[in-house]
């Protein structure tokens, strides 16, 4: 069904477009923000992701379930975390000009979104599936898009967020259009996870200081209840 990933990748889109304004300016209702958008990242990781990942490797089929040890999937999340944190250092160490800066993460972002966006949008999914995935992804796109805003603001809404638009839609034709092998996509979605996992517990869980913990609580109640009964309901 073509409506629904085609409505994923347009609330993907208007979250990138409207970060700025979607996330409270207020300190305290900032705080509280972040402190349940992060606490959704975190459920979505150990609820749903690292199963997930254990599916993948478990649904490795013939002739390469003879090379397995039951961790290539895993390994290839380690590599996404490598892979991410590498590449960051590298932008940050040659560092040249802020407009280069800016440039080379917002390229590096739009690649990620597009992997992503691949990611989720090239398995078919029920009505249901695509509202977790909304509220699951949703805030980790605004997370990451709020960063950028807050560090390129002028860059940022003249040309970031349309670039970054541009890497979901590149994951969502790509999606749609090409039949990739399952362990190809299983690949995919490992690289991914490891980045994502990097990204939620750097840049979107809360320090100490700045996290409101009842909100926390109950955004990693609310959400991982909800999930493990989807899960139960619709054995995903």
């Amino acid at each position: 069904m073509l409506l629904i990933p085609f409505l994923i990748g347009i609330v993907f889109i208007l979250i990138h477009f409207f970060a700025s304004v979607l996330v409270p300016r207020d300190q305290l209702k900032q705080v509280k923000w972040f402190s349940f958008s992060g606490g959704l990242a975190v459920s979505y990781i150990f609820i749903y992701l690292l199963p997930t990942l254990h599916k993948q490797q478990a649904a490795i089929q013939e002739p390469y379930r003879q090379l397995t040890m039951e961790s290539e999937i895993y390994f290839v999340g380690l590599l996404g975390v490598v892979l991410f944190v590498g590449i960051q250092i590298v932008i940050q160490q040659n560092y040249i000009s802020h407009t280069s800066t800016f440039w080379s993460v917002i390229v590096f972002y739009a690649f990620y979104n597009a992997l992503v966006s691949y990611s989720v949008l090239s398995f078919e999914v029920s009505a249901i599936q695509a509202l977790f995935y909304c509220v699951a992804i949703g805030p980790h796109f605004m997370a990451v898009a709020h960063d950028m805003w807050r560090k390129f603001p002028v860059e940022y809404n003249k040309y970031g967020r349309y670039i970054l638009a541009v890497g979901i839609v590149a994951g969502w034709i790509v999606a749609l259009t090409t039949e990739l092998t399952p362990l190809f996509k299983s690949i995919v979605f490992s690289l991914v996870s490891g980045a994502m996992i990097y990204t939620v517990f750097k840049h979107e869980l809360p320090s100490e200081k700045d996290t409101h913990f009842p909100t926390f609580l109950i955004s990693v109640i609310i959400y991982s209840a909800i999930t493990i009964t989807l899960k139960f309901v619709f054995e995903w």
